[in-house]
């Protein structure tokens, strides 16, 4: 036997669900369309890495700790492109951080 279709009654609970359920379809869409990235709400170094050396190093960024990370990163942009983690307690961070510094410095 065929089942029926759904009638158009307001008052039916099965197109009732389905018009909320729709309802929250939508407005979760348009608030995810809005939504920072992912990356700008956590942590971007996770691990990282030791031995870099400084002429292979095109610049380097330094992040405070903040409300999408609770400890100082730093960043350095490769001269390939690529982008490597510095833990910003090592001497070899530290020493990089001070040449860049100094090298943004007028004479």
């Amino acid at each position: 036997m065929a089942r029926a279709a759904p009638s158009a009654d307001p008052r039916n609970p099965r197109l009732l669900r389905a018009a909320l359920l729709l309802l929250l379809l939508v407005a979760a869409g348009r608030r995810a369309a809005g939504a920072p990235l992912a990356n700008e709400l956590r942590c971007q170094c996770l691990q990282t890495l030791q031995g870099i050396h400084l002429k292979n190093i095109q610049s380097v960024e330094v992040k405070r700790p903040g409300p999408h990370c609770d400890r100082t990163e730093v960043i350095a942009t490769l001269r390939n492109g690529q982008k490597a983690c510095l833990n910003p307690a090592s001497p070899m961070a530290k020493k990089i951080i001070e040449k860049m510094l100094n090298s943004d410095k007028p004479n």
